[in-house]
């Protein structure tokens, strides 16, 4: 991504609404898994470090991350370990952990399936992936091209190159549904208004804005728990090294 993308990641990922919401369903998700009772996890593209409070909640972490000023800003705001790599040949060299987590990187790799099988050298036997990535190509944005992503994706096709990789699919599926719609909306007008200002959707909307929509999504979390939608803005998978 761009270091302006950093840079506003940095500076919303404590309140924004997608980002709050977010943080809330990958914990309702991760509260489901059969975790040991202390386990290892490694954070691969943990950007500006926001989701590692949140997995501290579960155990010790790593993280990594490719970029030289955003390992720096996580390291420095979250006590633990941020080192330098990426997928999908450029991990450091670590012993394999329990959980494995990949929240919204897959789309920007070029190779996403030798991703997915690399990933499986850093996850115990039984160990778990939980990814999420954006769904859907006809939603495809300037706000993709603003954090280069390389692609958006369906449930289908990213359940059968997980199966591929060698990974044995425990759910995958949709969330950020209830929005799905807004979402839609706003990309549609962006087209017919020919848009073309490679800029991000991300923005700070009014405070009552903000709290509305967190509320909105966020309420998935429970269901997401155990279950997901048939269709979303978004896609999580769970999966499981076999």
């Amino acid at each position: 991504m761009s270091p302006e993308v950093y840079e506003e990641m940095a500076r919303l990922e404590d309140e924004h609404w997608w980002f709050v919401a977010r943080r809330a369903i990958l914990r309702s998700v991760l509260q489901a898994l059969p975790l040991p009772a202390t386990p290892q996890i490694l954070e691969l593209g943990c950007g500006m470090g926001g989701n590692l409070p949140m997995l501290r909640e579960f155990g010790a972490v790593t993280a990594v991350e490719m970029n030289d000023s955003a390992r720096r800003y996580a390291h420095a705001r979250n006590d633990c370990s941020v080192l330098p790599g990426h997928l999908p040949h450029h991990l450091p060299s670590l012993p394999p952990v329990d959980l494995v987590c990949l929240f919204d990187v897959l789309e920007h790799i070029p190779d996403d399936f030798a991703a997915l099988q690399s990933i499986l050298n850093n996850v115990k036997p039984g160990g778990h992936l939980v990814l999420t990535v954006p769904a859907y190509q006809w939603l495809w944005s300037e706000h993709d091209i603003a954090h280069h992503h390389q692609r958006r994706y369906r449930a289908g096709p990213l359940r059968a190159m997980a199966e591929r990789a060698g990974w044995q699919v425990r759910r995958v599926g949709y969330f950020n549904t209830w929005l799905l719609p807004l979402v839609a909306a706003h990309r549609i007008k962006q087209r017919l208004l020919s848009r073309s200002n490679t800029k991000s959707d991300a923005r700070l909307p009014a405070r009552w804005v903000n709290s509305l929509l967190q509320r909105v999504f966020a309420s998935e979390a429970r269901w997401l728990r155990q279950h997901t939608f048939p269709c979303g803005v978004s896609i999580v998978a769970v999966l499981v090294r076999k």
